[in-house]
């Protein structure tokens, strides 16, 4: 059937059939065939119900958007929120970063100073014993030089005594020096 109409339409809308000057209501006249033709194709459309499933496939289209909308709606709002944490996170781990740095910065100027302290403290104690081993030293070679000074006079004494030493000399030496021995121990 919608075969034969469609190749009706045809025939009544060809060129050839509308040229000339003809009545309105004739077939040859190109104004009312298109009318027809087009009023044909509207019923074929109205017959088909093609409205009511193009409206059906709009509506369908927009509750489809509008569901889409709907979601693009509550994803902002969850990016939003995701954004929001995020961003306070990141505050958080910034001021947390700050005051680990800040720390950081405070104990190594503690260590620095306690380091600088013990290398003062060693250098001081390094300082005292290199001092106490001159003072050592110094002693020592006094020591060895009066040992040595001593020995060179006892040894020059007791040659000059030997050279100048008589008998008589040796006895009153001797006399005066137990004399003096008594009177010391008593």
């Amino acid at each position: 059937m919608i075969r034969f109409i469609f190749a009706a339409s045809l025939l009544m809308a060809g060129p050839a059939f509308a040229a000339g000057d003809y009545p309105f209501f004739s077939l040859r006249n190109t104004d009312l065939v298109v009318l027809l033709g087009f009023l044909v194709f509207v019923g074929i459309l109205v017959y088909f119900k093609v409205p009511a499933k193009v409206s059906e496939l709009l509506d369908a289209r927009a509750v489809a958007i509008r569901a889409e909308l709907d979601e693009a709606r509550r994803l902002r709002e969850e990016a939003l929120a995701l954004n929001a944490d995020f961003e306070r996170k990141q505050a958080e781990v910034q001021s947390e970063a700050n005051r680990i740095v800040e720390k950081a910065k405070a104990d190594a100027q503690i260590a620095a100073d306690q380091a600088k302290a013990d290398i003062e403290a060693s250098i001081a104690r390094r300082l005292r014993t290199a001092e106490d081993q001159i003072r050592s030293a110094e002693v020592s070679a006094i020591r060895d030089v009066r040992n040595a000074a001593v020995s060179v006079a006892v040894a020059a004494a007791g040659d000059v005594l030997a050279r100048q030493m008589d008998a008589e000399r040796s006895d009153a030496l001797i006399k005066s020096a137990m004399t003096i021995a008594q009177e010391r121990l008593h």
